[in-house]
C-alpha cells in the first residue's frame, strides 16, 4: 500500500514513516503543501495523511484542490487544533477522516486501515485471482483455505500485481507500488521479492502462477 505523508514536523514524519514502512506501506513525505500537492496529483497514493498546519499552502487548501481535481485518495487530516470546528472544516474541504495531534500510534493505524479498505471509487474489499486471495487492508493472504505469510514488502509486491491480475508489470512499475519515491537502490531487489513470493504462493500448491515475461517484467495468472 502506497501512502503519502505531508507534515513539517520533521522528527514525527521520520517516526511515522518507519513505523509504517513495517505495517507494509510504501511512504513518500512531503513537508510543505506545495509539494504534497505536486506529489499526489503525480502519483497515485492509497492514502494520503495531510498535516493542516503546512509551510507555503494549508492542508486544507491541498486537500480542496485534490478534490477539485477529482482525485478521490482517501485523505486522513492530522492537526494539533482540537475543536469542532477544525473537524468540521477538515470535512467540508474533502477529508474522509480527521485526528488530533498528540495522537495514538495505534489509533492512527487501524484508521489508516479503515480508509484502505474504504478506498476510492469501486475498490473492492479483497482481491481474488483464481484461488488466490489478498485482504490489502489486513495484509492477509491466502490460497484456497490456506493461510499464507508474507513479509509486508512480499505482500506490497503481490498486491502490485494482483491489482493488474494478467497483465504484464514492469519492475519500475512494482518499485513505484512497493518502494518509496525516494528509492534508489538496486532495481533487481524485485527479482528477489518475486522469488520468494514464488516459494509461498506456487511451490507448495504445484501452481506457477507468477510468470517472468522475458524483457518486460512479471504477470499473475489464475491458475486451475
Amino acid at each position: 500500500m502506497r501512502m503519502l505523508l505531508v507534515d513539517d514536523e520533521r522528527r514525527l514524519t521520520d517516526v511515522l514513516a518507519s513505523g509504517l514502512a513495517n505495517e507494509g506501506f510504501a511512504v513518500d513525505v512531503a513537508h510543505d503543501g506545495r509539494d504534497g500537492l505536486w506529489l499526489a496529483t503525480e502519483n497515485a497514493y492509497d492514502v494520503i495523511v495531510l498535516d493542516v498546519m503546512l509551510p507555503r499552502l494549508s492542508g486544507y487548501a491541498v486537500c480542496r484542490e485534490l478534490r477539485t481535481a477529482r482525485n478521490w485518495t482517501p485523505i486522513l487530516m492530522l492537526t494539533a487544533k482540537d475543536g469542532v470546528h477544525d473537524e468540521a472544516e477538515a470535512l467540508d474541504t474533502g477529508a474522509d477522516d480527521y485526528l488530533s495531534k498528540p495522537f495514538s500510534y495505534v489509533v492512527l493505524l487501524a484508521r489508516l486501515r479503515a480508509l484502505v479498505r474504504r478506498g476510492g471509487p469501486a475498490r473492492p474489499v479483497s482481491i481474488a485471482v483464481g484461488d488466490l486471495t489478498l485482504d490489502p487492508a489486513g495484509l492477509r493472504c491466502r490460497r484456497g483455505e490456506v493461510d499464507i505469510a508474507l513479509t509486508p514488502k512480499e505482500f506490497a509486491v503481490l498486491h502490485g500485481l494482483a491489482r493488474r491480475a494478467g497483465e504484464v508489470v514492469s519492475k519500475r512499475e512494482l518499485l513505484a507500488q512497493a518502494w518509496d519515491f525516494a528509492y534508489d537502490g538496486d532495481p533487481n531487489i524485485v527479482e528477489v521479492y518475486v522469488s520468494a513470493l514464488r516459494r509461498k504462493i506456487d511451490a507448495p500448491f504445484g501452481r506457477t502462477s507468477l510468470v517472468t515475461v522475458r524483457g518486460a517484467g512479471y504477470r499473475l495468472e489464475a491458475t486451475p
